[in-house]
């Protein structure tokens, strides 16, 4: 057997490794490459792994609404309107079970009427103002400041939203919008306060009050909501009523008449016919 030549001491970087027993050993490199580069890629996914996680997390978190106030139509100033709270439920373990909406305090409205709700009941407190309001020339000294819905069965489950119509007038003429605070409830107890006022040139508040916007006179008009609406049909179907009325008793009496002077005739002419038989005979 030949003599194997004594390694030079870098041949440890070589491929080719001679052991002390005067065996040989391959190196694979490529290998070792192949590992290394495999560890990174590996690094790399696990990277873009718990990046794509938060994007999910993020994505899947649920986006916040709020308690909000909108009118059927448009709210104009010094007019009456139907406006719409409108309450989502935002928890995915608990139901809304209870609203508290108070109405704004340096604006009182002196009429208030909630529509029923299928599954709530409602309640409405009322206030002595401390500057008495004059309406349709009268001279009102408590107004309607808070209206209370609580629900009577499972109320606003997770995933779905309740709107609650109120009927409100008349709305002030000397102001852009009216701030409505509302408080809530859900069937764990916990309270959501949306009470906070929004102010110019801030981010929007955590808990923003339900605000309505009050649109001009001129553009509204007083005909741009539900409740006015209905005051006219409700006015428009009495006067049909009335004209429906007085157009039939107009009818029957001319058919009356007619009917008696057709009367009138057939007697003179019955008297007549008997008067020339008695001549004849």
């Amino acid at each position: 057997m030949r003599a194997r030549p004594v390694p030079h001491p870098w041949s440890r970087l070589h491929p080719r490794t001679v052991l002390p027993n005067g065996l040989t050993l391959e190196v694979e490199c490529s290998n070792a490459m192949k590992a290394i580069k495999g560890s990174l890629k590996a690094s790399r996914l696990a990277v873009a792994g718990t990046a794509a996680a938060s994007a999910v997390l993020v994505l899947s978190s649920p986006a916040f609404a709020h308690v909000t106030v909108q009118p059927e139509g448009e709210a104009a100033k010094g007019g009456y309107a139907v406006v719409d709270f409108k309450v989502p439920n935002e928890r995915d373990d608990a139901s809304t079970t209870k609203l508290e909406v108070n109405l704004p305090a340096d604006h009182p409205l002196a009429s208030v009427m909630p529509q029923p709700v299928d599954g709530w009941t409602v309640q409405v407190t009322r206030s002595k103002l401390d500057k008495p309001l004059t309406l349709h020339g009268e001279q009102i000294d408590e107004a309607v400041t808070k209206v209370t819905w609580t629900a009577t069965g499972k109320g606003i489950e997770p995933g779905y939203f309740q709107k609650f119509p109120l009927s409100v007038g008349r709305l002030p003429e000397d102001a852009d919008q009216l701030v409505f605070k509302a408080l809530q409830t859900y069937s764990d107890k916990d309270v959501v306060r949306w009470i906070e006022v929004q102010k110019d040139g801030q981010e929007e508040p955590d808990n923003p009050a339900p605000v309505l916007e009050l649109a001009s006179a001129s553009e509204g008009g007083h005909n741009g909501s539900r409740a006015e609406d209905a005051s006219a049909a409700s006015a428009s179907g009495e006067t049909a009523a009335v004209s429906s009325t007085g157009g039939s008793d107009t009818t029957a009496r001319v058919l009356g008449v007619v009917g008696i002077v057709v009367g009138a005739a057939g007697v003179a002419y019955g008297v007549m016919a008997g008067r020339r038989r008695s001549t004849e005979a």
